[in-house]
């Protein structure tokens, strides 16, 4: 009975961990997140994204120095305006 318990207090713990590290992990890896090394330069960048519902959501995606703000739905994405002269400016 003494081993019994001896196991539980050892073997509880470390799995308890192993979940953790595990939802730990996959959070980060569906975030984009790098594990290792320095950050890459990207050519687009997300600046913000605003859910507006279920499937739906703008974005402003930066790219080339200019802040492109786009909709992103299911049936595809379209760009709305751009910071062209300094301000937004609808197309």
């Amino acid at each position: 009975m003494l081993e019994y318990f001896l196991r539980l207090l050892i073997l509880l713990p470390l799995v308890g961990g192993l979940a953790w590290g595990s939802l730990w992990l996959w959070k980060r890896v569906q975030m984009g997140v790098p594990l290792a090394g320095p950050r890459q330069p990207r050519a687009v960048e997300m600046v913000g994204v605003l859910p507006l519902g279920p499937g739906s959501k703008l974005a402003v995606v930066e790219f080339a120095g200019q802040q492109i703000l786009v909709a992103v739905s299911r049936s595809g994405i379209t760009r709305l305006a751009d910071n062209s002269q300094g301000d937004f400016h609808a197309d």
